[in-house]
């Protein structure tokens, strides 16, 4: 006779808080996957070692295909970590994918934009994306079902954002 595994331990004291935790790992995995899966198709379209990281931020700034401040970057992909955009950045330029696009009075007026070659490696990663993983995401699901997913996953970053403020205020002083 096989029996249920327990699966309870430190964050997860009862069935809610399991789920919640099973969701929680589940999303560590997804965004493991999905850092992976940016870098390694843009191995396949362009000659250097761009993170996920790197990828997306490339992809913001061609989005629209107007320039973006550092701060539009952020903003979209909702990151805080200044010196590490930087960084990436940094990169990006030094591969002649991006170049700074106007500067103003200060380093916030400096924007980016992308160069022809960034523009020709995100439209062969956007065909390989195509080719490979859209065909993959439409044998599981709908553009409606993909719409409800992205809906809740944009609320539960507002929670965890949300949580994050209050437990800033409750950090251990070193």
């Amino acid at each position: 006779m096989i029996t249920a595994l327990d699966k309870h331990y430190h964050l997860a004291k009862n069935d809610y808080e399991l789920e919640l935790s099973d969701l929680e790992f589940s999303l560590l995995r997804v965004a493991a996957a999905f850092e992976r899966w940016r870098a390694d198709c843009m191995a396949c379209c362009f000659d250097q070692p761009f993170s996920g990281a790197d990828t997306a931020v490339l992809n913001v700034i061609r989005m629209h295909n107007r320039p973006k401040s550092i701060s539009d970057i952020g903003r979209q992909l909702n990151r805080d970590d200044q010196s590490n955009l930087q960084y990436g950045i940094r990169k990006l330029v030094k591969a002649g994918v991006i170049k700074k696009a106007s500067t103003g009075d200060s380093k916030k007026g400096v924007t980016y934009a992308v160069t022809e070659l960034g523009r020709e490696a995100t439209d062969k990663y956007a065909k390989f994306r195509r080719d490979l993983l859209i065909k993959l995401t439409q044998s599981i699901s709908t553009e409606q079902s993909l719409t409800e997913v992205g809906t809740v996953l944009n609320l539960m970053a507002g929670m965890y954002d949300q949580a994050a403020c209050v437990a800033a205020a409750h950090r251990i002083s070193n």
